[in-house]
């Protein structure tokens, strides 16, 4: 089954996806694919064809996407609580997953046609080094691409991303690109796995299950979540339409949210640097208090000196972890 499935909705979907159009529209929809497993129960089918339907399904909802001008996609394909189960089930996933990324490599001019960058968030280092390998090449191969963005989660959870963005931020530190107080809820955003991407507008689960299960918890504070009991193989065009429609409906009040929450960050940044500029005045300062002139002087130099680290940083960082598919990459050719 190929990643990039080509055709035009029908007439009544046609019909449909332009009047939704007239409405709000979702820029990033986050899907956590559960059911492929109850499905095979259900079908009577072996676990891993549940699994290959499910990846099926992915590609028929990815065309959805695009014909609904949602240009960015991410998808919970495997959890790092996922290795919990049977080894067998485990190989077989991760031999699906190789077979997987080998054909995306192998459609490369129609991911070049449609303009498709597809990312891989999680710690790859967990997985076999042959499935490392194929999945840094389908990166690096699609790096350059900018129409539309796939963000597949894979050996990932939430709470693990945000440690390892507390360890990269304790990184920075330690090689004296930032300082421990440029630490902040803005930068450890730029730290995780999904740095590159807006917070998702929406996010879907299917299979009746109402939980997150550790996905994107940090940057679905401010999203639509949208909790539809269909198994996931048996996804639909309409189940989508359905979920955006919720999106529309509480379109207003996410964005009231976002807003004030850009609001309270600001201003938290700018009382921390507030901070700073005290403390540093009352070390190098003569006793004297400095007029408002002076401290606002201060405190505009401090911003700027900040932000230039914390932009240092986060080139050396993104240095960092695109050397690690390009080192990845160059083993395969190696091999």
């Amino acid at each position: 089954m190929s990643w990039i499935k080509e055709g035009e909705l029908n007439l009544i979907e046609r019909i449909s996806a332009n009047i939704l159009k007239t409405g709000p529209m979702p820029k990033h929809v986050a899907f956590i694919m559960d059911g492929n497993r109850r499905f095979a129960r259900k079908k009577n089918l072996e676990r891993q064809e549940g699994h290959m339907q499910g990846f099926n399904k992915l590609a028929e909802t990815l065309r959805w996407c695009k014909h609904l001008n949602i240009p960015e996609v991410t998808v919970y394909a495997f959890s790092i609580e996922n290795f919990k189960r049977t080894k067998e089930e485990v190989d077989g996933l991760m031999e699906l997953a190789k077979q997987k990324f080998e054909r995306l490599l192998e459609e490369r001019e129609a991911l070049e046609k449609h303009g498709v960058c597809v990312r891989v968030l999680g710690d790859l280092n967990m997985l076999p080094l042959d499935l490392q390998q194929i999945i840094a090449k389908a990166v690096v191969t699609t790096r350059n691409h900018n129409k539309c963005f796939l963000n597949v989660c894979f050996a990932y959870t939430s709470r693990y991303e945000i440690t390892n963005a507390v360890r990269e931020m304790a990184w920075g530190v330690e090689q004296g690109l930032i300082k421990a107080s440029d630490v902040s809820e803005a930068l450890l955003s730029e730290c995780l796995y999904s740095n590159n991407s807006p917070n998702p507008d929406l996010l879907i689960r299917t299979s009746g299950e109402v939980r997150l299960s550790d996905f994107l918890l940090w940057q679905t504070s401010h999203s639509c979540l949208v909790f539809q009991s269909v198994l996931w193989p048996e996804y639909s065009f309409w189940n989508l339409c359905e979920a955006i429609i919720q999106y529309q409906l509480n379109h207003k009040s996410i964005q009231k949210a976002r807003e004030l929450h850009r609001e309270e960050q600001a201003l938290e940044q700018l009382e921390a640097d507030r901070a700073c500029i005290a403390e540093l005045t009352q070390h190098q300062g003569n006793g004297k208090p400095a007029d408002a002139q002076k401290r606002q002087e201060a405190l505009q130099r401090y911003i700027a000196s900040r932000e230039a680290r914390v932009q240092d940083f986060l080139q050396a960082l993104k240095h960092k972890r695109n050397s690690f598919f390009s080192d990845l990459c160059s083993e395969t050719a190696l091999t």
